[in-house]
């Protein structure tokens, strides 16, 4: 028998939108099942932001199709959306419960359940010893969540988040996933983008790789990292010739070799064979060697070719 095909969120085929004569979005094409927790990765100016301002402000692709929560994009959609921005919209002379009890009274709520939803949400963030307090008094990483609190204040069915923890240290950004993850629990869909993509292998259940206006590969995890092997050695190697490169390539050892300028990644079953191989082919021009298990990020410069550098916003 097959299996039935999921219920999707968000779905976009080959959706291009410009800004000027600049094509953001390239024949962008993704499906995003129902009650998952969805990342975007990719560097800088890739497309990630502007296909998730569409989702979120129900704007029409200039061309393919585009339907969130099985409809094309319609304003009356909005209110089944919660919203995080990559830059904060919140009056810095407000309190948090001010904002929370606004936002839901905009969302159709009556005042007590609008009090009662921002103090049970301003709980759950652990803000409620700072519920009276100004925003502008607040830590960035304590308005992040306030900001994640006043999305999940109407109960939205798809939650969208543009690099929420950007600037925020690691127990912020580990208070802000545990709400994002009780969200999802819930049975609300998360769409997010990132350039961590440290980060992303630690909560995304399924993500897409973008580059230059388009989807490169999505899946899990674990699908995306499919092929390479165990490790992977990251070589600081100065001017590696491609003949060096090929030598590399034929090695037992090797499974992908990525050069990108003076860094060389290869994938492999056995570091400790390989490594010493490594030297005796380039010897005192390698400048240093990392090893570690094979993660996303190592999947990622697979798939773009190592034409990603961190430069480019890609960490």
């Amino acid at each position: 028998m097959h299996e039935a095909a999921p219920v999707l969120a968000v779905e976009a085929r080959g959706v291009v939108f410009s800004y000027g004569a600049r094509r953001a979005l390239d024949g962008f094409t993704l499906a995003v099942p129902k009650g998952s927790l969805f990342g975007l990765l990719g560097p800088n100016g890739s497309g990630k932001s502007t296909f998730l301002s569409l989702v979120a402000e129900m704007r029409a692709p200039s061309e393919g199709a585009l339907r969130v929560l099985g409809e094309a994009p319609r304003a009356a959609l909005r209110r089944r959306v919660g919203v995080v921005s990559q830059e904060s919209s919140l009056d810095p002379l407000m309190t948090p419960r001010e904002v929370l009890v606004l936002f839901g009274r905009l969302y159709g709520l009556s005042r007590d359940e609008a009090r009662a939803r921002a103090d049970r949400l301003l709980t759950a963030v652990g803000l409620a010893g700072r519920a009276a307090d100004r925003i502008d008094t607040l830590s960035g990483g304590m308005r992040r969540r306030l900001e994640a609190a006043r999305a999940l204040l109407h109960e939205p069915e798809l939650l969208v988040l543009d690099e929420p923890t950007t600037g925020i240290d690691a127990a912020e950004r580990e208070a802000f996933w545990k709400l994002v993850r009780d969200a999802r629990d819930r049975g609300t869909t998360v769409l997010f983008a990132t350039n961590d993509l440290a980060e992303a292998d630690a909560v995304c259940e399924l993500a897409a790789f973008v580059r230059d206006g388009r989807v490169l590969a999505a899946g899990t995890p674990s699908e995306l990292k499919r092929g390479l092997r165990s490790e992977t050695v990251v070589v600081g190697w100065a001017d590696p010739t491609d003949g060096e490169l090929e030598a590399v390539r034929r090695l037992p050892e090797t499974g992908d070799v990525v050069q990108d300028g003076d860094t060389v990644r290869v994938s492999t079953d056995d570091a400790s064979i390989l490594v010493p191989k490594l030297f005796a082919l380039a010897g005192r021009r390698i400048t240093s060697v990392q090893i570690h298990p094979t993660t996303l990020a190592d999947a990622y410069f697979a798939h773009v070719g190592g034409r990603v550098r961190e430069r480019e916003g890609v960490i």
